[in-house]
């Protein structure tokens, strides 16, 4: 069965369930691309910075080369890393990544965060007291080179990861192609109800990261941290379905009306996380899981405590 699609506001469609790709390590993702696919996936979530893309490449190669599907069924979004904002960088950074994918357009390119760090000084420039080094070029200087990459055809739609509704609205104020998508960190402890509603309202769709909460990372996580895996109400919903917790989860953002990129390289759960189509959840078990919400952010790459000059158009991060 295929996922059902979202329509952007560029007039292309983003399947509403794909394969994330953030900590999957090399030697993992590629076998994790190919079971993926195999199982239906046609949405595949990349960045430079997950320093994976090459053998993102070399699966999606080996699938287009083998017919198993073609170039124009698969939806590829990536993302320009905080260490390439400035206009130059930026568009040198889409050229890296269209090289690393092996691809010679991106269907959806995201700027990955406000934030830009120092240029030059690789992924995670750090000052000599340890604290990462901010550079203070203005997120809208990105936004204009992602406008060109467009124009020049090499990202079909484009878009932002990790905005606050301030942020998105002043790219929203002075952009001649409008964002047509915003990946989030979202799952049923960090609903974003206000970014959500207020992303309809602009006709932005919204993606969720860490759908499932991420319960595999032991670099955010910390022992304690609740598990929506073993949530009582998931699991009740899961037992009445004859589904697992995860499908629950996946589920509730179809119902939602947003697309959701679970991480795994396991062949059973890849399968199994897109095995969510041939069920619904009731109004009622939507609003039940809606409640669960927490408040609660697992991935914060706060600003604040780096090296970094006065920057008034992140002082709403």
């Amino acid at each position: 069965m295929s996922s059902p699609t979202l329509k952007l506001n560029s007039g292309h469609s983003i399947p509403t369930i794909g394969l994330g790709t953030w900590q999957s390590k090399p030697g993992e993702v590629s076998a994790a691309i190919k079971t993926a696919v195999a199982a239906g996936y046609r949405h595949i979530d990349c960045a430079h910075v997950y320093q994976n893309q090459k053998e993102v490449g070399e699966a999606l190669k080996e699938i287009f080369d083998e017919g198993k599907v073609k170039r124009e069924e698969l939806f590829i979004t990536s993302k320009v890393w905080n260490t390439f904002h400035s206009t130059a960088k930026a568009h040198e950074n889409i050229d890296i990544i269209l090289s690393d994918l092996q691809l010679s357009y991106v269907d959806l390119m995201l700027i990955h965060w406000p934030q830009g760090y120092a240029e030059g000084e690789g992924l995670f420039p750090a000052g000599e007291n340890g604290k990462m080094k901010y550079s203070d070029i203005d997120y809208l200087e990105t936004w204009k080179a992602l406008e060109a990459a467009q124009k020049a055809g090499k990202c079909r739609s484009i878009g932002l990861s990790n905005f606050t509704h301030k942020q998105i609205q002043r790219v929203w104020d002075v952009a001649e192609v409008k964002p047509a998508c915003l990946q989030v960190e979202l799952h049923p402890y960090f609903t974003q109800v206000k970014l959500r509603e207020f992303c309809k309202e602009k006709g932005i769709v919204v993606v969720g990261y860490s759908p499932l909460g991420n319960p595999g990372s032991a670099f955010f996580r910390k022992d304690g941290d609740p598990n929506v895996l073993t949530n009582e109400v998931v699991a009740g919903i899961a037992k009445a379905h004859g589904k697992s917790p995860a499908q629950i989860v996946l589920r509730w953002f179809v119902e939602s009306g947003l697309s959701a990129i679970p991480k795994s390289v396991t062949p059973q759960r890849i399968s199994e996380n897109f095995a969510v189509f041939d069920f619904q959840l009731t109004p009622e078990e939507v609003a039940q899981i809606d409640k669960l919400d927490k408040n609660w952010r697992i991935v914060d790459l706060s600003q604040r405590d780096g090296d970094h000059p006065h920057c008034p158009f992140l002082d709403e991060f």
